[in-house]
């Protein structure tokens, strides 16, 4: 019992007025933000620049984003039984944290709530966007001409990029939102 009212006690911390807490929330979602799959930005934007530029043959760059992809996407491979698990497991602990933050008023169950659920649709979105580019590399292996292989990868990752800057958006002004009205409604942290 001691253990369970230590936990309580650590999960109703001052999160929203700590310094500490607005910075892993930045460096969380910067760091989200920094890659798709693990192909750096800069791979992408070089790729799209040469797509759209030499219309005839394919480039480099496009060849280089494939191989990127190659090297990148077997690494989220999840297979039925794993999936389900970790679907469930997610569930479980984000609906206990939401539950906990939300239903009971810890303010650290709040903050990590609101950092952790858009974090785990990302990933489910990264989870699909990967299943969708297999097939896309699937189809450049067996024939499929290299410049549409990569002309379709990039359409899906950026459709990818797109969604993942609405969500980082609006996550960072519900939390804003939140946390400044967690402050003005408790100001001296009762």
């Amino acid at each position: 019992m001691q253990f369970l009212s230590e936990a309580l006690i650590l999960l109703d911390s001052r999160s929203f007025a700590s310094p500490w807490f607005w910075l892993v929330f930045f460096a969380a979602w910067s760091l989200a933000g920094r890659s798709v799959l693990g192909v750096p930005s800069d791979v992408l934007s070089r790729a799209g620049r040469a797509l759209r530029e030499d219309a005839a043959s394919t480039p480099a760059e496009a060849a280089m984003l494939l191989d990127w992809l190659r090297l990148n996407i077997p690494r989220m491979r999840i297979g039925r039984r794993g999936g389900a698990v970790l679907t469930g497991l997610s569930c479980f602990g984000l609906t206990l944290l939401a539950l906990l933050g939300f239903g009971y008023g810890l303010e650290m169950a709040q903050a990590l709530s609101l950092i952790l659920i858009p974090m785990a649709l990302l990933f489910a979105l990264r989870l699909r966007l990967a299943h969708h580019l297999r097939w896309v590399l699937e189809a450049a292996h067996l024939g499929q001409p290299a410049r549409e292989a990569a002309a379709q990868a990039l359409r899906r990752i950026n459709r990818y990029r797109t969604v993942h800057a609405v969500i980082s958006v609006l996550s960072v002004m519900a939390t804003a939102l939140w946390a400044s009205l967690w402050l003005l409604t408790h100001p001296n942290g009762l």
